[in-house]
């Protein structure tokens, strides 16, 4: 299922773009993200990741959709319980690392004429992570559906943007005692090339 989503988002940003009229753009999109993961077995402190990553921009006057495809690196802590998420740690506190493979489809609606409102649901792939139980099991689930919001302006071919993402998801594969859910601010540069 996972396989087919991506490649089917591949396969629309590589393929299908040029059988749009000029209100097509494509481009690349780098910047930082800001997460919290929430649940009581974590410090819940916002840590500092990053992500890159490809946009498309399909405008019909002053709505567009804009799927894009990013890689995104995940920090989180323990708290001062790290048993309670990785049953075999021996440390105080243990940092967390997670790679995922986002894929966002926002709406577009144009706020004045450089800056647009976006909105929309994301789906993030879990393509590795750190954290591997004692009993051989990882700790994190595989997928995390998140709402977006915020703000892109745009500068000639530059995008400047800025996003709060809510995850839907409860994230916790190692117990079923609590949910552990994630947040992050999204901000940074795009380029778009035509």
């Amino acid at each position: 299922m996972k396989t087919r989503l991506f490649a089917t988002v591949i396969l629309f940003l590589f393929f299908a773009v040029p059988a749009f009229s000029q209100g097509v753009h494509v481009g690349l999109k780098a910047g930082t993200d800001i997460h919290k993961m929430s649940g009581k077995s974590f410090d819940e402190e916002f840590k500092f990741g990053y992500h890159v990553g490809a946009f498309v921009t399909v405008k019909i006057k002053n709505i567009g959709i804009q799927p894009e495809v990013y890689f995104s690196q995940v920090n989180a802590r323990t708290g001062t319980n790290p048993n309670s998420v990785i049953p075999s740690s021996s440390s105080n506190f243990k940092n967390i690392k997670l790679s995922y493979l986002n894929i966002p489809i926002l709406l577009n609606v144009k706020f004045s004429k450089n800056v647009d409102f976006q909105l929309g649901p994301q789906y993030g792939i879990l393509v590795d992570q750190n954290n591997i139980l004692s009993s051989g099991k990882e700790a994190f689930k595989s997928g995390d559906f998140s709402v977006n919001g915020g703000l892109q302006l745009k500068v000639s071919k530059f995008r400047i943007y800025g996003r709060y993402n809510i995850g839907l998801s409860n994230l916790n594969d190692a117990t079923n005692t609590e949910k552990w859910k994630s947040q992050a601010i999204h901000v940074g540069l795009g380029y778009a090339f035509f």
